[in-house]
């Protein structure tokens, strides 16, 4: 391997040093996939014994994987779940769900609970769902490895994050090796940790050409940050973290509203919640800066359009107005572009001609542009969503004249292309999400009342339509979260009760699940995004 002299490899009494390198190595070996073996003996009462131990406390480091193999026959009757209260559910404590997942009954073979434990995860607690007291902790901590050192990575049996750390000086350097030569299969992911890593920020997923392979990072300075050096494997151009979780907000139920509603990184959506900013509906909301949300433009229930935005920070809070740029206008759409900017583009305003064909960029900052001479044709009930790594698309609508299906793809740099032959039932008013692990997005919904979808590759290409799944609708809204999961909510229905508050989530193979049963104020109009890096 080049980076590393091996023949400058010492080995004493079991402890690896290295002379030329410089470098301590890790005495262990990070493993992406840990199992602890589950029993459970009375001890003064029932107790869970992990590995033997009674009521062990465990560390769980972010981004890997550990199962809680409970086939033995004395988990019978003792399922084992996670908690963020001692004792869970019987000290008025809620079930953790988050990137937990379970198979088998307990006490049976191939029975365990496993969990993924997501970035920023808090402090946890293993219970018996039947019985108190046979618990025990399991704190959450990420493993930010040290400069000066190197570490073997095994990610066999699943992908792992590495966190790097929070301060750095030039020269430091770290080197990560393949261990179980699987990194092909299941690359780790690196977190910046607040530095810049090849030039950017945040965090990123670093694939390679082959297995059994290294990195030497060395840290440069702060505007390069951790960069390879000669390092034995091809990474790809980094590529941000994925929100987890996503925000519907304002829309129309008869008169304009400026309520939210947050969603969770399981597709929970919550109830009500104050607004903020101008009541409207109508308008498009993007992911911007990587894990915050903007609105812009949009109407009331009086004829007026809009061009001010408001600002969605990564907990979720909706910012007061800000001065509008740009055309104001209803019906437009917003999307992702550059992994951490935005674009709003097309639109309708009847004082100005009828439907636009023009966009307005917003900076890493939540800067809206000025109005950019537009591409393709002008339309509204536009949809639009990421895909890919850094790029968007605009779908569907209409030119004021007839339903489109054409497609308008936008470069990471921002640039609206021409027309692309559309796909699918043409048709306006819906809606547009981005799914999967590669950057695949979906379009769903719309006029007049449609329920099928339209899958979108991680490449831009639309596919044929897709029977409809729940309830056919007009003007709903869509986000991404978990990840890589969607979910779309609310929109009009049509009939005597028009508005509707329904959802469909979407699987991470992009299929729309049947309708769950509706949370918050039923509206039409809303726009939804994701935000937040945490579950």
């Amino acid at each position: 391997m080049s980076g590393i002299v091996q023949n400058n490899i010492l080995r004493t009494s079991g402890s690896i040093a290295v002379a030329a390198a410089g470098l301590n190595w890790s005495s262990t070996i990070l493993t992406a996939l840990t199992t602890f073996t589950v029993t459970v003996a009375n001890a003064g009462g029932n107790k869970y014994f992990i590995n033997g131990v009674q009521q062990q406390t465990v560390n769980l480091l972010e981004g890997f994987t550990y199962k809680f193999d409970q086939s033995d026959s004395s988990n019978n009757s003792h399922p084992l779940r996670f908690s963020t209260t001692s004792g869970g559910s019987h000290s008025g404590g809620s079930e953790y769900t988050t990137g937990v997942t379970t198979s088998g009954t307990p006490g049976q073979a191939g029975a365990y609970t496993q969990i993924v434990v997501a970035s920023g995860a808090p402090v946890l607690y293993y219970y018996c769902t039947a019985h108190s007291g046979m618990g025990g902790t399991a704190n959450t901590t990420a493993e930010t490895v040290e400069a000066g050192n190197g570490y073997w990575i095994d990610t066999t049996s699943t992908t792992c994050t590495i966190t790097l750390p929070s301060a750095a000086a030039k020269g430091d350097q770290i080197v990560l090796i393949d261990y179980a030569r699987t990194w092909g299969t299941n690359a780790i992911t690196i977190d910046s940790n607040g530095l810049n890593y090849q030039g950017q920020a945040d965090t990123f997923t670093v694939e390679y050409t082959t297995s059994g392979q290294s990195i030497n990072i060395v840290y440069s300075d702060a505007t390069k940050g951790w960069i390879p050096l000669e390092d034995d494997v091809t990474a790809e151009a980094p590529v941000a973290p994925k929100t987890q979780r996503g925000i519907f907000a304002f829309g129309w139920n008869g008169s304009t509203t400026n309520v939210k509603n947050l969603v969770s990184s399981s597709g929970v959506i919550a109830a009500d919640a104050t607004g903020a900013g101008t009541a409207r509906y109508y308008l498009g909301a993007a992911t911007y800066g990587g894990d915050k949300v903007i609105y812009a433009y949009g109407g009331n229930n009086s004829g007026s359009y809009y061009n001010m935005s408001n600002l969605v920070t990564n907990e979720g809070v909706v910012g007061n107005d800000v001065t509008g740029v740009g055309q104001t206008r209803i019906g437009l759409a917003a999307a992702g572009y550059g992994t951490d900017k935005a674009i709003f583009a097309y639109g309708y305003n009847d004082s100005v001609g009828g439907s636009l064909s023009m966009s307005n960029l917003a900076t890493n900052q939540g800067v809206v542009g000025s109005d950019v001479t537009g591409v393709g044709t002008a339309k509204a009930g536009v949809a639009a969503t990421g895909y890919g790594t850094d790029l968007a698309l605009f779908g569907y609508g209409d030119d004021g004249s007839s339903y489109l299906n054409a497609t308008n793809k936008v470069s990471n740099q921002g640039v609206v292309a021409t027309d692309t032959t559309g796909v699918g039932t043409a048709r306006n008013n819906l809606s547009a999400a981005r799914y999967g692990s590669t950057g695949q997005a979906l379009f769903a919904y719309g006029e007049e009342t449609k329920s099928m979808s339209n899958l979108v590759s991680n490449t831009g290409v639309v596919a044929s339509d897709t029977s409809g799944v729940g309830t056919g609708r007009k003007r709903s809204a869509a986000t991404n979260y978990g990840g890589d999961l969607a979910i779309f909510a609310y929109g009009n229905k049509g009939g005597g009760s028009p508005y509707t508050n329904v959802s469909n989530k979407v699987s991470n193979q992009g299929v729309v699940a049947s309708d769950t049963t509706g949370v918050g104020t039923a509206r039409s109009a809303p726009a939804g995004a994701g935000y937040s890096y945490s579950a």
